[in-house]
């Protein structure tokens, strides 16, 4: 691999929260054309019977013109989930739909290294 490529690779900035037999990491990439993207991972171990285990993975992706509506929706459930109240329902603009990036899956790298 060229320096380049590995450059490209590389997570512009990570944080990681264990919790239990999980991991989660929120990672900040960079596509090609240089929009940056989050990603969470779900990374968690499976044990078999003979003691042996497997690793699974799940990833979502979050693009910027959707971190508001993403964040506003996460405060909600977790003001639920401390309160028992359902929160007062929220409007999330579209107003983000005007700043719209199409970013294609060529353009993510999807590769993760530990």
């Amino acid at each position: 691999m060229t320096d380049g490529a590995k450059k490209f690779r590389e997570n512009v900035f990570t944080s990681s929260v264990r919790a239990g037999k999980r991991t989660y990491y929120f990672d900040v990439k960079e596509t090609k054309n240089g929009e940056k993207y989050i990603t969470v991972t779900e990374r968690k171990r499976r044990y078999n019977e003979d003691g042996s285990y497997k690793v699974e993975k799940h990833k979502i992706f979050l693009y910027k013109e959707d971190f508001d509506k993403f964040a506003d929706a996460l405060d909600d459930v977790i003001e639920f989930v401390e309160s028992g109240k359902i929160p007062e329902k929220t409007e999330y603009s579209d107003e983000a739909e005007k700043n719209y990036t199409d970013v294609s899956f060529e353009d993510l790298d999807t590769e993760r290294t530990e």
